[in-house]
């Protein structure tokens, strides 16, 4: 049983991982931006936290933070403005780790996608390079603190109902998926992984790219 911080409180991922881990026994606190989200983290069985990430300090982080457990990054900009991807899912990132570490919430989750990296050969011209380059540089800063730290990737994110199954796969989506394999991932599963993964120590320093499969979930976190 922990305290646990999720970042990114209204989106799809976290209203899925939210009552998952309440049932779980962990006590949820939701970061939201907009105030007239409350009542939707309330239904879940969450604490809502209302502060916008965009423009939100490493102090405000910390503040936020204290008396956490773990913190659950599951926020992101959505695409479409550039200034507002760097600021959300690179810098915005960058300082909740910070924060995290200056406060002592030593566990971290965060919710990357299959394939990044810095070495991905995403052109500078193309409209997917802001969000490529910002998580890229966000999970290298996350993979160099001295936090209890995994990255999950997962792939293509669908609405379809969890399986419960996934398949692990390399950390680029090259390594293992061959071409017109599809890489879908459902939601429901990115939010079982969520859990899985803040329940296992083997987990810790980790990166698990994954995409809908065969195999039960707790079973890759080796649960």
């Amino acid at each position: 049983m922990s305290k646990v911080m999720i970042i990114g409180g209204h989106g799809k991922v976290a209203q899925l991982a939210t009552p998952l881990l309440v049932q779980a026994g962990h006590t949820v606190t939701s970061i939201i931006r907009n105030p007239d989200q409350e009542d939707t983290i309330h239904t879940l069985g969450a604490v809502p936290l209302v502060l916008d990430i965009e423009s939100a300090t490493r102090e405000d982080f910390a503040k936020a933070f204290r008396g956490q457990d773990a913190i659950i990054w599951a926020a992101g900009a959505g695409g479409g403005n550039p200034d507002r991807t760097y600021a959300i899912d690179r810098d915005a990132a960058i300082a909740s780790i910070d924060a995290a570490q200056q406060v002592g919430a030593k566990r971290y989750i965060m919710v990357s996608y299959l394939g990044s990296s810095l070495e991905h050969d995403v052109p500078n011209d193309s409209p997917f390079y802001p969000y490529a380059q910002s998580k890229a540089i966000a999970d290298d800063h996350l993979m160099q603190s001295d936090l209890d730290w995994t990255i999950l990737g997962p792939g293509a994110l669908t609405l379809e109902d969890p399986s419960d199954k996934i398949r692990r796969v390399g950390r680029m989506a090259s390594d293992n998926l061959v071409e017109g394999e599809s890489s879908d991932t459902s939601r429901g599963n990115v939010a079982q992984a969520v859990l899985s993964a803040l329940t296992s120590e083997r987990s810790i320093r980790t990166v698990v790219d994954f995409v809908d499969g065969d195999t039960p979930i707790n079973h890759v976190f080796g649960l």
